[in-house]
């Protein structure tokens, strides 16, 4: 075969063949493999005039069509799916040549795999893509991790396929091994509670103001011209103005409100559970989901009694629709921040140099979750990089400061009126736990010290101390 292919795609599903497509429109010699061959040559068949295709029958014509070091990129199934191609490939590749995993993969499996591969002389990446099938086609937002050198060699295909925000491509370099794979994880943990938070937004909106999903599909219009504006912002009012076609009616009334998912922030959850970090805007994303597929426990707690669940009206109901505003706003915040100390801290766990200002500025365009107030929060870390959190940054500080009367208002009134809000009740309750003086801590310190002899730290000198409970009156003994 003369001529080589500059990268190559195995698994040729949706993402795949769109990501194959997406890099033979940008003039990149593409080689093709698929597990059933049938795939393969429907894309040659369909796609061809986009630009250069090298269709493979098998494993061994797929490496011959690749240009050295050989680039190959892995999207399949996660898990077990993904070593066995691995391991087909592995014997086939030379020193230095490049396996990409852009599926989504746990980040720790990615640790293993390119522990494994490197001692084998092989360069693996571990990529994360956002963006869906239209991301992978159109330019997603790529999170790469894995060794520098693979990056040299793969970078300049990936920055020029991956989406453009101010000229700027929405692709770097993220750290060592697994590093791609955890922010991608991440990125899908913040995913998660914005989504949440738009839906109790409109569920507020609509128990709390009786307006229809038509009226709010315009008021979501109207904040996503204005600092809100972000990709999930646009599609809910896409879905909030459908209408069904068999029934007539709004399409989110015909719909089971039993939300699914597929993992990826259960582990984010998992994972700051692991390095001791509070995220608990995802935390109540993913069980809200969770509860919502509880039918049995959801159909058994129906008749138990709470609010008359009353309409606002009058002068309650008044600006009770730009306090939404104020407060999805804050409590939006509130998860990137959290998002992003998860990030830290993983950084730091797992040795790996992650620039946050960059990870934000990727994730400003083709991902799932670009909005733009990222340009906010690529500003934020490029003013300070060590920043502690994003609350503090003077800019978020200040729009919180701002919005403080409104959300604890949006929290009160749907507690009162029986409406579920765990989104934005709990971003509050997280705001006021890092800026309290004093946390009732100290009482579960001496809770634990009294039954357990778990012992506690003071705040008048130093030491750790334990208290001879069942003793009263004895003196405290030092460890």
């Amino acid at each position: 075969m003369s001529a080589k292919a500059e990268i190559g795609v195995s698994g040729l599903a949706t993402m795949g063949r769109n990501l194959a497509r997406n890099l033979a429109r940008h003039g990149h010699a593409v080689a093709l493999h698929n597990r059933t061959y049938q795939k393969t040559k429907d894309l040659v068949d369909h796609f061809s005039d986009e630009g250069t295709f090298v269709a493979a029958e098998s494993a061994q014509e797929f490496v011959d069509s690749l240009e050295r070091p050989r680039r190959i990129v892995l999207m399949v199934p996660a898990g077990a799916a993904t070593d066995a191609v691995i391991d087909e490939f592995t014997p086939l590749l030379e020193q230095g040549d490049v396996i990409i995993d852009a599926g989504n993969a746990h980040f720790l499996d990615t640790r293993r795999r390119e522990k494994a591969l490197s001692e084998k002389g092989l360069n693996f990446v571990g990529m994360g893509v956002s963006g869906g099938e239209e991301g992978a086609l159109n330019g997603p937002s790529i999170m790469p991790g894995g060794p520098k050198e693979a990056y040299d060699a793969l970078g300049p295909l990936l920055e020029d396929i991956a989406a453009k925000v101010d000229g700027e491509p929405c692709c770097t370099h993220i750290g060592a091994d697994g590093a791609g794979h955890f922010v991608k994880m991440v990125h899908n943990g913040i995913e998660y509670a914005d989504m949440q938070l738009i839906a109790e937004a409109y569920d507020l909106l609509r128990k709390g103001l009786g307006l229809d999903p038509a009226a709010i599909a315009e008021t979501f219009r109207s904040w996503n011209a204005g600092r809100l504006d972000s990709y999930l912002m646009e599609i809910s009012s896409e879905v909030l103005s459908h209408v069904d076609a068999d029934t007539g009616k709004p399409f989110v009334d015909v719909v089971a409100d039993e939300a699914e998912q597929k993992g990826t922030g259960r582990w984010t959850v998992q994972g700051a559970l692991e390095l001791g970090v509070p995220v608990t805007g995802i935390g109540e994303a993913v069980f809200s989901r969770s509860l919502s597929g509880h039918r049995d426990l959801r159909d058994a707690a129906r008749g138990l009694p709470g609010t008359s669940g009353a309409v606002l009206e009058g002068a309650a109901a008044e600006g009770f629709a730009d306090d939404i505003e104020q407060a999805l706003y804050a409590s939006k915040i509130v998860a990137y921040a959290q998002g992003f100390n998860q990030i830290q801290a993983g950084a730091v766990e797992y040795d790996w140099s992650i620039d946050l200002g960059a990870v934000a500025s990727i994730w400003r365009g083709g991902c799932i979750i670009r909005a733009r107030f990222l340009d906010e929060i690529t500003a934020a870390y490029r003013r300070d990089p060590a920043l502690a959190t994003l609350l503090a940054d003077t800019s978020f500080s200040e729009a919180l400061a701002g919005a403080q009367d409104s959300w604890r208002r949006v929290v009160a009134v749907a507690a009162q009126l029986g409406i579920p809000a765990p989104g934005f009740s709990t971003a509050l309750s997280y705001y006021d736990a890092l800026r309290a003086e004093r946390l009732p801590a100290a009482l579960i310190q001496g809770q634990r010290d009294f039954f357990g002899a778990h012992t506690y730290r003071r705040t008048d000198r130093e030491g750790t101390f334990h208290t001879l409970w069942a003793e009263e009156g004895r003196p405290q003994e030092q460890r």
